[in-house]
């Protein structure tokens, strides 16, 4: 009788792992609970601006499963035209944590263009340490990426 309750136990286990298994999965973009990629923040304000600039709910564009919020009618058109090359790395997850192994949220403040490509971190302290060895961390992060999506 111990051993039926045991197994009873265990496939319950078993089931609600299976149910909410795809809830942890990581998604491609890194959003919020209402589904904004970057917490509302205009990507292409990074490179045009050299800053984070919030987005309006006016310019916002849906885009790999999350909405994309710009500060003009012009950033939301450059994006659209070529997303590759606004949409920050990783997702938009922290990178300093993809570098890690491992997914993390972000501070829109806390950001970085290498070679052309927006980085988001944690926050600053953690972009400091992202930035003391910017080519080994990325190097490290594109290596995990991948496989950081699988799970």
């Amino acid at each position: 009788m111990r051993l039926k309750g045991l197994l009873q136990l265990l496939s319950a286990f078993v089931l609600v792992f299976m149910l909410i298994r795809p809830a942890l999965a990581v998604e491609p973009v890194y959003s919020d609970f209402f589904g904004k990629a970057i917490q509302g923040y205009d990507p292409v304000a990074y490179f045009t601006e050299r800053k984070p600039v919030e987005g309006s709910k006016q310019y916002k564009y849906e885009w790999n499963d999350a909405t994309w919020y710009f500060s003009s009618s012009k950033n939301k058109s450059a994006f659209i035209d070529n997303p590759e090359k606004y949409a920050p790395q990783y997702g938009g997850y922290c990178a300093w944590a993809v570098s890690q192994g491992y997914t993390a949220k972000i501070d829109p403040s806390a950001w970085y263009i290498h070679d052309d490509k927006l980085y988001l971190n944690y926050n600053k302290s953690i972009q400091a340490k992202w930035q003391r060895n910017v080519p080994e961390n990325i190097a490290k992060a594109d290596a995990s990426w991948p496989s950081l999506l699988a799970n």
